[in-house]
């Protein structure tokens, strides 16, 4: 964490959920869940389903918000954890913890949002994904110095639909997915009182294609965060799911063929704190400028490369453990061809 963000500096934190598929009545917490990846209309796999948080880190050398899996937590039915956002929500908390002095800026898409979000600390903010059938309401009215509880929150507001239609919309340069753009955001605040209970929220609806009305709505709890800032956080998201593709195909997550309750909950992790140490080592040690070039001299076809990619640094990775695995255990200690060489030498004034 120091090595990639500075002293002080807020956190950006991703947290999503992901389906490691598994065969097998014994396998421990496996069962049916909802995989966007499936086939069919019915869109759900057989597994273990892990909710797995990371921290959005910029690196130099790539031009891509890259997520590094920092926790990872299981979902098993019929225990507290079946929530993904009760688990989201402690994971949320632990971060905020083991970072004193920093503000968590958490984003997750639109199925993170419910009750369990009520009374964040004060240290974590939350952005993501506003349901268009939210339920917003007014800030509350200041107390009247009566007797009696004071409001909580103020007049219903319309629909959002509605909302955007009067709000007054304004032009905002962002960028996202590699992509600098002008779009058009609102920012109007209000309560999310069924999600983040008295907390007041920025309800952001982005226009971007839609000649009026809106394209996408974002809501966040950072009052301080501009409309821009609130964009590109939620863009940055998209990362995690890289992670989740790259820990798949690159470390091979989710490979292991266990069944038992200790072994399901090691390995997944282990595997993914295996990810985010190869990028922060290649990161603060093992990038080299020429890599890419050298990558494109091993594989000319790939024309258009221009930054390494996570399999190329767990590649360089491998290549320098096995180097230091297979070194001379004394700097000094004479190779073999060396000590063909001498015996050569003497043999042949023998001879």
């Amino acid at each position: 964490m120091k090595l990639l963000i500075p002293a002080g500096a807020p956190v950006t934190v991703a947290i999503d959920d992901t389906l490691f598929r598994r065969r097998g009545r014994k396998v421990w917490a496996a069962s049916w869940f909802h995989d966007g990846s499936a086939a069919g209309k019915d869109k759900t796999g057989f597994g273990n389903n892990w909710v797995i948080a990371g921290i959005i880190v910029a690196l130099p050398m790539v031009s891509r918000p890259v997520c590094l899996p920092v926790l990872a937590k299981l979902v098993v039915k019929g225990t507290n954890s079946k929530s993904r956002l009760w688990l989201a929500r402690r994971m949320a908390e632990d971060l905020a913890a083991a970072l004193p002095g920093r503000v968590s800026h958490v984003t997750g898409d639109a199925a993170y949002a419910g009750k369990e979000l009520r009374n964040l600390p004060a240290a974590v903010t939350w952005t993501t994904r506003l349901r268009k059938d939210a339920a917003l309401n007014e800030l509350p009215p200041p107390r009247t110095g009566r007797r009696g509880r004071p409001r909580v929150k103020g007049p219903r507001l319309p629909a959002l639909g509605a909302i955007a239609a009067t709000a007054a919309f304004a032009p905002v340069t962002v960028t996202r997915y590699r992509k600098t753009a002008t779009v058009q955001a609102a920012v109007p605040t209000c309560l999310w009182h069924t999600v983040f209970g008295t907390r007041p929220v920025q309800v952001v609806p982005v226009r971007d294609r839609a000649p009026g009305g809106y394209d996408i709505a974002l809501v966040t709890t950072d009052l301080d965060a501009s409309p821009a800032q609130v964009i590109e956080r939620y863009a940055a998201r998209w990362s995690i799911e890289v992670a989740f593709e790259d820990a798949r195909q690159v470390f091979g997550a989710g490979q292991a063929r266990n069944r038992t309750a200790r072994a399901v909950r090691a390995t997944v992790p282990f595997t993914l704190a295996c990810q985010s140490l190869a990028i922060i080592w290649y990161a603060t040690a093992g990038h080299d400028p020429a890599d890419v070039a050298e990558h494109r001299a091993r594989a000319p076809w790939y024309t258009a490369k221009t930054e390494p990619s996570t399999a190329d640094i767990a590649a360089k990775l491998r290549r320098v453990l096995i180097a230091a695995k297979f070194r001379l255990p004394r700097p000094g200690q004479p190779t073999p061809a060396e000590i063909s060489a001498i015996r050569l030498a003497w043999e042949t004034p023998a001879a």
